[in-house]
């Protein structure tokens, strides 16, 4: 009996029904894509870095943990202070510069080819090396994003690359130059932002972390293994964004609230009359609290399924158009569910407790 009244008066305000699930879509949508977003680039960013096969990672003082934002002011000959350490194999210098071209935020190394494919040498899936100064290696995640084969041109920086090689993707970056031209475009000669470092064993990469701190002048700089390093490409070891994470479920749980309140108090006063014929049946307040809640419950499981559908087909639009990830995880689902029906019931709560509250003889009498 509750549920069929339940689905009549929901059904009885089509309009206010539907604009309270996409309000409630609008809510999911936005922790899910949002979180999603700013998730997967963190998580890319660490599988990448993972993927160059370095044991440690040598950064500028004071640097960002996101080696993307390090800059580039470190002079490439601390490289050769770095190599005659007894424990170092290879050393490779990266130039790192972020691209907005094309509408797309990427990241663009500038690599000396030998030492960094001593690192982990490229797969590559089409072309090879670089054969001139004006040559790119772009990953297969770029080259299937912007439609490009090997021999065609794209254009970086403000300048027409030639497509040398196509290589499996996850090795740092999407897109490589030579370190020379992208230092050259960027007025940084002779410098780098990072220095990767191949242990001749990777028990030893402690080893080499303190004997690099101990070269005179490299106290500051930051030094770590890449276990350490990866360990640390947390949201909470992210500048700012495990902030702007809860800023974003803010901003979804008092649209849901809003919208929910907005419409289940229109929705109270409304149905005074219904209210008070209810109670001078005998309807307890819990009972009237109970409808009212049941109402918002099954507003927020059609705004939940909604959101998940917007947010699912956005993914693979995105996706498809674009080289950047969108990680929408079981736990940000679980999290998204948990949000929208705690701030959809806290929504409801006022309005269910002045429906219960109303004097069953004032109500009949309510026109």
């Amino acid at each position: 009996m509750m549920n069929k009244l339940v689905v009549s008066n929901l059904a009885h305000r089509p309009v206010r029904s539907a604009i309270s699930i996409v309000a409630i879509a609008i809510e999911v949508t936005l922790i899910l894509l949002i979180v999603g977003f700013s998730l997967g680039m963190l998580n890319d960013s660490r599988s990448r870095q993972a993927g160059i096969g370095a044991d440690v990672i040598v950064l500028p003082p004071g640097s960002s943990n996101l080696v993307a934002v390090t800059g580039a002011p470190m002079p490439v000959k601390i490289g050769d202070l770095i190599a005659k350490q007894p424990h170092v194999s290879v050393v490779a210098p990266v130039y790192i510069q972020i691209s907005t071209g094309s509408g797309h935020l990427q990241n663009i190394y500038g690599i000396d080819l030998q030492s960094y494919e001593g690192l982990h040498p490229f797969t590559y899936l089409a072309g090879g090396p670089f054969q001139t100064p004006d040559d790119v290696i772009v990953d297969d995640i770029y080259a299937n994003g912007n439609h490009v084969k090997v021999g065609q041109p794209v254009n970086l920086l403000n300048q027409n690359f030639r497509v040398a090689g196509i290589v499996a993707h996850g090795q740092g970056a999407r897109i490589f130059l030579e370190l020379e031209k992208l230092q050259e475009l960027n007025g940084g000669q002779g410098k780098a932002s990072a220095f990767y470092v191949k242990a001749d064993n990777p028990a030893n990469a402690e080893t080499i972390v303190q004997e690099i701190k101990n070269i005179p002048h490299m106290d500051t700089y930051g030094v770590h293994s890449m276990s350490e390093y990866l360990s640390m490409l947390t949201p909470d070891n992210i500048p700012m964004l495990s902030t702007f994470i809860r800023i974003v479920i803010g901003i979804s749980v008092t649209i849901g609230f809003i919208v929910i309140f907005q419409a289940m108090y229109a929705a109270v006063m409304e149905r005074t009359r219904e209210i008070g014929i209810l109670k001078s049946l005998g309807a307890s307040k819990f009972y009237i609290v109970n409808a009212i809640l049941r109402e918002t419950t099954v507003l927020s499981i059609g705004g939940i399924i909604v959101g998940f559908v917007i947010s699912f087909a956005a993914r693979i639009a995105i996706q498809s158009r674009t080289t950047l990830p969108v990680d929408i995880t079981s736990g940000w689902i679980l999290r998204a569910i948990g949000i929208a029906l705690v701030g959809s019931l806290l929504g409801a709560i006022y309005p269910a407790m002045k429906a219960a509250q109303k004097d069953p003889i004032d109500a009949l009498a309510y026109e």
